[in-house]
């Protein structure tokens, strides 16, 4: 009886330490800081970008005021969304439009390209139309150069890869890949479109990092990518000093919950050695 009593508080010990987990890794946001090195910026150079994926329309005043508060802290050149700011099963614009006028009115030089939940919209074009009233730079399939404090970098953005709207041919064009170039695509299978390593940085979301991970295993499952992917987040080197990172993003899709992978943004950090 002593025996089943014991296990059973062990049991329950665990099962409310596993909610705790969740709780705070489904409502609490962390910055996970990454840094780059490039001899195409000269040395002292530096060149700082926010990324923000895979929002889902996420309806929590603390993730809100996290969110700002690493904006206002790190003051990043540029802050880039990846993909994902809505979830096709909320169609409530106002919730992420009122988080885009705060870190507009922070720093107004917000980047963004389309996820698959975007597509998924039936109001897609008034959405765009919504973040682009709202001084957000929608870059799909296009790119332009970007200066600040002397620093050039190509910003190239494609279209979502999984609902076949990428091309990255046109997102490319007449584009000088002496440059340092950041390409930012939702879907990270980007790269099997890619023939040519002119992309020095690849800024992708979509997988959540798995959103449930499983200790001394990693991801569970991770959408598009199926059980125990290859690729769920962080860095990857995918050709010579060319690489891939994944951002494993604020929100959350099917499931509501998060385990053993926090809710994140990141700062990318890209800095010269030439």
């Amino acid at each position: 009886m002593r025996n089943k009593k014991l296990i059973f508080r062990i049991i329950s010990l665990i099962i409310g330490a596993c909610l705790l987990i969740v709780i705070y890794d489904t409502n609490t946001i962390k910055l996970n800081e990454v840094s780059f090195k490039s001899a195409k910026l000269e040395t002292g150079d530096l060149f700082t970008i926010m990324q923000i994926s895979d929002f889902h329309n996420k309806h929590s005043p603390n993730s809100f005021l996290t969110s700002l508060k690493f904006i206002k802290e790190h003051k990043p050149d540029i802050i880039v969304i990846t993909g994902d700011l809505i979830d096709s099963n909320n169609d409530d614009f106002n919730n992420i439009y009122s988080f885009i006028d705060q870190i507009v009115a922070i720093n107004p030089n917000v980047y963004c390209v389309s996820g698959n939940h975007e597509w998924r919209l039936l109001d897609l074009n008034n959405f765009i139309k919504g973040l682009v009233h709202r001084n957000v730079k929608v870059i799909n399939n296009t790119n332009l150069v970007i200066k600040h404090n002397d620093v050039k970098i190509n910003l190239c953005g494609v279209d979502d890869h999984y609902t076949r709207h990428d091309d990255l041919e046109l997102a490319s064009q007449n584009m000088n890949s002496e440059d340092y170039t950041v390409l930012l695509s939702h879907s990270l299978r980007i790269v099997d479109s890619i023939s040519k390593p002119i992309f020095d940085l690849i800024l992708s979301g979509h997988t959540h990092g798995g959103q449930v991970r499983l200790p001394f295993l990693g991801a569970l499952i991770a959408p598009g990518e199926g059980f125990f992917p290859k690729y769920d987040k962080g860095i990857y080197e995918i050709s010579e000093n060319k690489f891939l990172y994944l951002d494993s993003g604020i929100g959350t899709s099917v499931l509501p919950i998060r385990f053993l992978n926090q809710s994140q943004m990141s700062l990318i950090k890209i800095e010269g050695i030439k």
